[in-house]
């Protein structure tokens, strides 16, 4: 009897110290976190710039795992890694960059060096830390004694401030990297010597005005460290003499790059301002630029080069440039306001527009690339697309801007997986495989463990390391995309009600080995584009899907269908770096059959496949996810006299063939030739035969 009265109480006191353990966890639903404290283990805004919502981790804090691991090792090896020989302007020979010559190529190297530098901090890879070095070292030895740096380029006598904007950036992830007090130094003296600039020297050209904002953002980050006042006059001063990107229904331009890279400036100088104006601009900018030209599918826009009046129809496209700096956009974005938007938009862009910018193996590009193109060849498409000259064909000796700029995508994207708050916590935005070494509570370094195929797979798994117990606040974004979420922690579901386009926010005394599964399950969903002839696009989750088509890839010539102002280096192998030009092997003018009257679920079967064993997930062959539909020919919709996919037929005027097909529905991202904005065919319709 003893002894059963004994068992009793220890199972009474076992079962009260779980229902403890429940009762101190604080789990509550929050539109943003909290920005009222200090970090104190992590550089924060300094007063009077308003605190950012998110902090981001030094570079080489987050480590990516799975398939962006994979893409990162792809990169390596693939054009961003190995530019150096192939590009002209990376010839070590005669580089102004380097001091040993007076040709450079102004953008270029910064732009290469900005994620060929990052990369190289992430993959703690020794001879590509040493190849960064080796460029930073000559532009931190560079600075004159007024205190600019870097070769000199004047424009109309003015000053051109633009490369010098990229290199900064390069320079500000060495800081992160390596403590190295030079970075401070020299940028000190170059914002003073910024400062010095009479206004009508300053920013003065029509790329360095445009992108000013670039160049803000970096006093901030100086102000930050050091808190010299005067880099608050030139916050102002750079707003400035910036181009007006807070015009209510125009835009300064309307090049693609400026448009995805600039309209975050007002909402940069929000930071200083706190007018809510400010933060309000950026916001309309992205939704103006998309209500006329952004009735597409991927998060872009259809500007070409620059977006025109009258050419808005899905077979428009997006420089990668433009893909790559929009994810930048929305990752600043996101930590200065730690809107939810921002993630899933940098997350649209991410899986389904970028990764069909380039060959599978990341060793040449397209300039541009469309939701709907079923042509990628070398031919001159103008007037069609904004430019004249081989500008589809996947050509690593090609369009220079995007042949080195590209390759910060990646990196940026993986820097921000892993966040920190300014209530010592942990905020997980984004998804993707990953691990981070982060400081949380009053100093405590921890590791976090995120396992997932995401956005391939409907859960997130993360596992906490830590040498002792410790509390602090961890931040999950719930896309707006899911139905019934739930969290998962140790094995228990967490009763706490999840709110779509929201942060769940669980505080406890976390403990090694701890772990959380977020379940996010995805839905059907389809997106209507009115202004292009309401065609629609097929979501599943955060992946939009396109018509499956194989691909014929045509080994041409670099040389012969390199862009115009193209220059590569005299050792530079074609035969090594070839370009491909890509045809479609099935007929691509389908309209899906939809029936509106049933459920969304009963015209499409999404089917899961094998996860690629590559871990490549970005291919026609190896894609771990596709939907089967029906789908109808469309009579007439063909190549157009300008060699592109003609735009969809109007609404009113579509004719059909009689025969119903299968059709097989991939995600866009895989999708280097791709339909992604559907005509649709109907059977109440009166016009369909």
């Amino acid at each position: 009897m003893k002894k059963t009265v004994l068992i009793f109480i220890a199972f009474l006191l076992l079962f009260s110290g779980s229902l403890l353990s429940q009762n101190n966890i604080e789990v509550t639903i929050v539109d943003r976190p909290a920005t009222d404290e200090v970090n104190p283990n992590y550089i924060q805004n300094r007063t009077p710039l308003l605190q950012e919502n998110f902090i981001k981790l030094p570079v080489g804090d987050v480590k990516p795992a799975g398939w962006l691991l994979k893409h990162l090792e792809l990169q390596k090896e693939g054009l961003n890694g190995q530019l150096g020989e192939i590009s002209a302007w990376l010839d070590k020979e005669n580089n102004a960059w380097l001091g040993t010559g007076t040709d450079f190529g102004w953008e270029e190297v910064p732009y290469w060096l900005k994620g060929y530098g990052n990369m190289a901090y992430i993959l703690d890879d020794e001879e590509m830390i040493k190849e960064t070095k080796l460029w930073l070292e000559a532009a931190l030895n560079s600075q004159r004694g007024d205190g600019y740096f870097g070769p000199y380029i004047e424009k109309n006598g003015k000053p051109d401030l633009w490369g010098n904007m990229i290199m900064i950036w390069c320079l500000q992830s060495y800081y992160e990297y390596s403590g190295d007090r030079r970075v401070i130094d020299l940028m000190s003296n170059y914002f003073k010597w910024q400062q010095n600039l009479p206004d009508d020297m300053f920013l003065e050209d029509y790329w360095e005005n445009s992108r000013g904002g670039d160049n803000l953002l970096s006093v901030y980050w100086l102000y930050n460290i050091t808190g010299e006042d005067f880099l608050l006059d030139l916050a102002e001063k750079t707003h400035k003499n910036t181009a007006n990107w807070s015009q209510r229904s125009t835009l300064p331009n309307w090049h693609n790059v400026n448009i995805a890279q600039s309209f975050r400036e007002p909402a940069s100088y929000y930071m200083l301002s706190k007018d809510s104006a400010d933060l309000l601009a950026t916001y309309n900018v992205h939704h103006l630029i998309r209500n006329t030209f952004g009735q597409v599918p991927g998060g872009m826009f259809g500007a070409d080069e620059n977006a025109r009046m009258g050419y808005i129809d899905p077979r428009q496209g997006t420089e990668t440039c433009g893909f790559v700096e929009q994810m930048a956009s929305n990752e600043i974005l996101l930590r200065l306001t730690g809107d939810p938007f921002w993630a899933e938009h940098c997350e649209d862009v991410a899986f389904n527009s970028y990764p069909a910018s380039m060959m599978p193996d990341l060793k040449s590009l397209r300039y541009i690339t469309s939701p709907n193109q079923t042509i990628s060849d070398s031919r001159n498409h103008h007037p069609g697309i904004d430019n004249r000259g081989p500008f589809l064909a996947m050509n690593p000796f090609s369009s220079r801007c995007c042949q080195h700029n590209h390759g910060q995508g990646w990196p940026y994207y993986i820097e921000h997986l892993v966040l920190a708050t300014a209530d010592r916590g942990v905020a997980v935005a984004m998804y993707g495989a990953c691990s981070a070494n982060i400081t949380v509570a009053d100093g405590k370094s921890i590791e976090i463990i995120e396992q997932t195929n995401y956005p391939f797979e409907e859960s997130v798994k993360f596992i906490i390391n830590t040498s002792g117990n410790v509390n602090f606040p961890f931040y999950l974004r719930i896309p707006t995309w899911t139905v019934n979420p739930s969290i998962i922690l140790n094995g228990e579901t967490l009763s706490a009600e999840l709110v779509n386009g929201k942060y769940l926010r669980i505080e406890r005394e976390w403990r090694n080995g701890d772990e959380i599964v977020l379940n996010i399950p995805m839905k059907l969903s389809q997106s209507i584009w009115q202004a292009n002839q309401d065609s629609r696009s097929i979501n599943y989750g955060p992946i939009t899907f396109s018509l499956k088509l194989k691909e014929n890839y045509e080994k041409v010539s670099s040389i012969e269908t390199a862009i115009g102002d193209s220059k590569w280096q005299k050792k530079a192998d074609p035969e090594k770096w070839p370009s491909y030009e890509i045809y479609p092997g099935d007929d691509w003018n389908y309209a899906l059959v939809i029936d509106d009257s049933l459920p969304l679920e009963k015209n499409f079967d999404v089917r899961f496949k094998t996860w690629p064993s590559n871990n490549h997930p970005f291919t026609v062959e190896s894609v771990p996810l596709e939907i089967r539909t029906k789908g109808k020919k469309i009579i007439g919709w063909e190549i157009d006299e300008n060699g592109l996919t003609a735009e969809l037929p109007i609404k009113e005027e579509q004719r059909f063939e009689e025969n119903i097909d299968e059709l097989i529905l991939i995600p866009m991202g895989a999708a280097r030739l791709r339909i992604s904005a559907f005509p649709i065919w109907q059977s109440f319709r009166s016009n369909n035969y």
